[in-house]
């Protein structure tokens, strides 16, 4: 009995004694309104920290110590350590005071002092009138100019850090990118303002209706740099035919392109020319071309009609339709979702959003298919071990307790997933690598060079890569492009959940099994009939003549039911245009062309191969010199290039107008059942009216 007495006595000490990481959110309990700056101390000690910007804190401490957490104008409160490692706590506000301003704010656990302009001192009325005689000459006219008709939404339950309008040194943080703040070093704050909602409006509109933080930083002049990176694209020019008459590119059916942009005019930001890929764009939306009917995985479609926005060219249209399986027909499938949860992934457009993205998929896994789950901040770890899609609970539940925080090892990361995603390996089944980020990478291999040769290694097992990019501001399309070139996948933006929906909802077989791996294009133009052609996009896609039959080059994935479509614009043989300029005749070559195939425009040539193969198989296509009927297809497919080449500011739109991007759209909706080309046009008008 003394023995089981002296064993409970330990434990409790022991208990008591062990120390871990608390965590927490200090919000308003009026309005939920995060605290930056609030003061939190382990009590009787001198160990404490702050809230950061979003109004988290983390603190060493143990279990039975109370922790005091305090703001002034904000009752004071006391939390007692229990088994939890997560307190959120919200302040109730005092009875003296109205505004308050947080000085020195530091990332040191020290607590840094807290000042007051109103303890029992000027009435509400005569504070309301001197801040707004401080701020009126700094900041009315950027509210006037940038905030005006910004409609925040959210409910009461759900104000999150995004809700709040931020104002740095006088200027407003334009709606979308809070997260940015977090640019801001603690040490180059002079002091910040924090108004709740009510006095917030009062004194700087509807746009503040969640509360406002102005920031003032000691050298006056800040300004948040948006950091967001896309790869350099050197717009296609005209070739001409008898100096060189293959064109050679890889398939691309990646549409992260089109979602990125959209999400660009829904927050009314500068389009950044280099993210407009206009075959991601045009690819984003099927059409319909004719399932398969012979031995190969897709069918092969030609248009040629008289170019909409310049009388003296044509538009070559080219489709692949790949076949379309259903799901239950897909093999079995071994998923390692690898997921970043570092700090730059906590706002509500990124991990809050991933996680909802992710449910989507669960919730269609089969038994017989199985999910792992590897996360990466400050270091990789495995939080899933492979789970069957039978136990959808266990695999959400994973999900669901995920959390943001540190610094982002994507290069341990990815070398985690691809070894467990090789231990778990299923043969002639699905076996894939689905990488959620914002592609921030900063620890580790973090060049876009040093992944591109990681990648390159790792798919050599079998194992395909699909990368789905989350959030703006530090968005990193070009590194995820990358990543998904060389790992046989697939690249998706996510910008809300519509375009998870699409993604896992509608096109779940096509996003995770491949159908045809390594597919290359090489189109031959007739020189008798083709003076100079241009192809459309895919300017990051292009190969070498010679790559064609190189079956160790590596090019584009094809998934199940996915379509791809390339466009190209073609000069007739006589016509005369400013976009070629005359060259020397060649002096020791002789162009002649053959008359044997006086009736053929061009011929295009496929090549690919199976999934598990490394042998290519090719097949031909020829176009003869005919114009097709223009269909709704080819309206709408030429709608969305045009829109592209006018956000890209290209010559080659020949100065067309918005309108005659819209009235192709319209002519192109057709049956539209799930809306996709209605929301084109609705997107077309908006970015009209913003420019």
């Amino acid at each position: 009995m003394k023995n089981l007495f002296l064993f409970t006595i330990f434990l409790s000490l022991a208990v008591h004694a062990q120390e871990k990481v608390i965590t927490g959110t200090v919000t308003t309990a009026s309005d939920g309104l995060p605290l930056p700056g609030a003061s939190v101390i382990i009590k009787g000690s001198s160990n404490g920290t702050q809230t950061n910007f979003d109004g988290k804190y983390s603190i060493n401490a143990h279990v039975g110590d109370k922790l005091v957490i305090s703001y002034v104008g904000m009752d004071s409160r006391e939390v007692t350590i229990g088994a939890a490692n997560i307190y959120d706590v919200a302040l109730e506000e005092g009875s003296e005071l109205d505004e308050v301003v947080v000085v020195g704010y530091s990332k040191t656990s020290s607590v840094s002092s807290v000042i007051s302009h109103s303890h029992r001192g000027p009435s509400k009325a005569q504070l309301r009138r001197q801040a707004k005689r401080a701020f009126h000459d700094k900041i009315s006219s950027q509210l006037a100019g940038s905030m005006s008709g910004v409609k925040i939404r959210g409910s009461k339950t759900k104000k999150s850090n995004e809700s709040v309008l931020y104002i740095v040194d006088g200027v407003p943080i334009q709606k979308g990118y809070n997260d940015l703040i977090k640019q801001i070093k603690p040490d180059d704050i002079e002091h910040m303002n924090v108004y709740k909602s009510v006095e917030a409006v009062d004194k700087f509109g509807e746009s503040a209706k969640y509360g406002c933080i102005v920031i003032n930083t000691k050298a006056g002049n800040y300004r948040v740099q948006y950091d967001e990176k896309y790869a350099s694209i050197t717009e296609n020019q005209f070739e001409k035919t008898n100096l060189s008459p293959f064109s050679t590119f890889s398939i691309d059916v990646d549409k992260a392109s089109y979602s990125n942009v959209r999400r660009m005019i829904n927050n009314g930001q500068t389009i950044l020319s280099d993210a407009v890929k206009i075959e991601e764009m045009v690819n984003y939306f099927n059409y319909n071309y004719p399932q398969p009917t012979d031995e190969h995985p897709f069918s092969i479609n030609t248009d040629v009609v008289k170019t909409p926005w310049h009388n003296d060219t044509k538009l070559v249209k080219i489709g692949l339709q790949g076949k379309t399986y259903d799901n239950e027909e897909l093999p079995a499938s071994n998923l390692t979702f690898l997921i970043d949860v570092s700090g730059s992934m906590g706002s509500q457009n990124k991990l809050p959003l991933l996680k909802s993205v992710f449910r989507l998929l669960v919730n269609q896994l089969r038994e017989k298919d199985k999910v792992s789950i590897v996360v990466y901040a400050g270091a990789a770890g495995v939080v899933l071990e492979p789970t069957s899609g039978a136990n959808k609970e266990k695999i959400l539940q994973a999900l669901d307790d995920l959390q943001s925080g540190g610094s982002t090892a994507g290069g341990a990361g990815i070398k985690l997933a691809y070894k467990l995603a090789e231990k778990n390996f299923k043969k002639n089944g699905n076996n894939r690598v689905i990488l959620a980020t914002d592609g921030d990478f900063n620890v580790g291999a973090s060049s876009d060079k040093d992944m591109e040769t990681l990648i390159e290694e790792k798919r050599k097992s079998g194992v395909f890569l699909s990368v789905l990019g989350f959030g703006y501001g530090n968005y990193k399309d070009s590194k995820l492009e990358i990543l998904a070139d060389k790992g046989n996948g697939n690249h998706a933006y996510i910008d809300n959940m519509q375009e998870a929906q699409k993604v896992f909802g509608k096109e779940f077989g096509g996003t995770l099994f491949t159908i045809a791996k390594d597919v290359k294009i090489q189109v031959e133009f007739n020189p008798s009939l083709v003076q100079a052609y241009r192809l459309i996009g895919y300017e990051n896609r292009l190969l070498a003549d010679e790559d064609f039959i190189d079956d160790t080059k590596d090019a584009g994935e094809l998934g199940s039911g996915h379509t791809v479509t390339a466009l190209y614009e073609v000069i007739p043989r006589g016509v005369k245009t400013d976009y070629l300029r005359d060259i020397h005749d060649l002096k020791y070559t002789q162009s002649e062309t053959k008359a044997d195939f006086s009736d053929e425009l061009f011929t295009v040539k496929f090549r690919y191969k199976k999934p598990d193969g490394s042998k290519s198989i090719e097949m031909v296509h020829v176009q003869k010199n005919e114009t097709t009927a223009v269909d709704e297809d080819m309206n709408f497919a030429a709608s969305v290039a045009l829109f592209g080449m006018q956000l890209r500011n290209s010559k080659f739109h020949n100065n067309s107008n918005i309108e005659s991007v819209i009235e192709l759209a319209e002519n192109g909706r057709g049956e539209d059942k799930e809306g996709y080309r209605a929301e084109f046009i609705r997107l077309v008008k908006t970015y009209d009216r913003l420019k």
